[in-house]
Formats: structure tokens, sequence, C-alpha cells
């Protein structure tokens, strides 16, 4: 079976994304590096960053969904992955390196699936840059 992975383009910041992901996420460690790529791996999925030059930029309409449990899980992702960024509405944010990222909270699908909620819900979270559970649930 293939492996597949993400590449992440950068102008030459390649280590510090690496660096940067891996102190954010608890299951995360740098695998291999060499002057034009670092390979490593956040919960055991595999990412490649490499040191392209200006050419291309990173777009919203490719990001990275962290589904939590909690605020707390929230918060952390919110605040870390954030500074120095852009934060977004609904649960959006782009880091400092240009990267979208999704911060949403699990029992959100659950939610959105509940008939006599949904639109109470999505009211609430059209409010939201960061998502807030306790919002969510009482909505």
């Amino acid at each position: 079976m293939n492996q597949i992975y993400t590449c992440l383009w950068s102008n030459g910041e390649a280590l510090q994304m690496a660096e940067h992901y891996c102190s954010i996420f608890k299951n995360s460690k740098i695998t291999s590096q060499n002057p034009m790529v670092v390979n490593f791996e956040i919960n055991d999925t595999k990412f490649m960053a490499l040191n392209g030059g200006p050419q291309y930029q990173f777009s919203p309409a490719n990001s990275y969904v962290i589904e939590c449990e909690t605020q707390e899980e929230i918060d952390h992702y919110w605040d870390l992955l954030g500074a120095g960024g852009t934060y977004k509405q609904c649960g959006w944010l782009e880091d400092k390196f240009g990267l979208s990222w999704q911060i949403v909270p699990k029992i959100l699908g659950k939610l959105m699936s509940d008939p006599n909620k949904s639109a109470n819900v999505m009211q609430a979270f059209l409010q939201m840059t960061k998502f807030d559970i306790a919002t969510l649930v009482n909505a």
C-alpha cells in the first residue's frame, strides 16, 4: 500500500514549521531533516515541510480540522496555532505560516444533526470566532 502524506511548502521555514507544530501537539516528533526537507509526525500522521521558496502560498481551500472533546482543548489549539496569525469566523484560523486550521468541538456534528437544535446552534456559532462548547450545547 502506498503511503500518502502532506507536503507543506515553505519559504525557507521548514524547520521552524515542524518545530512549531511539534511543540503544540503532544504526540509529535521530527523524524528526519536535511537543508531541503523536514519530515515530522503528528498523532502518527506524517508530514513533510519543504523549503521550496515563495512561489506558492497556502489557501483556506485546504485546511486542517482538529476535533476537540473539551473547551480546554479548543483553547489550547486556538491560542497556540493562532498566535502570530489571524483568527477567523466559526473556528477557523490562519497560523503564522499561513496554514488554515479549523478548531471545532467534536459534539458539533451531533448538535447540527438534532432537528430541534440545529437552527439555534448554527445561529450561535455564526456569531463566534473561537467555538464555545457550553454556548453551543445550550443554544
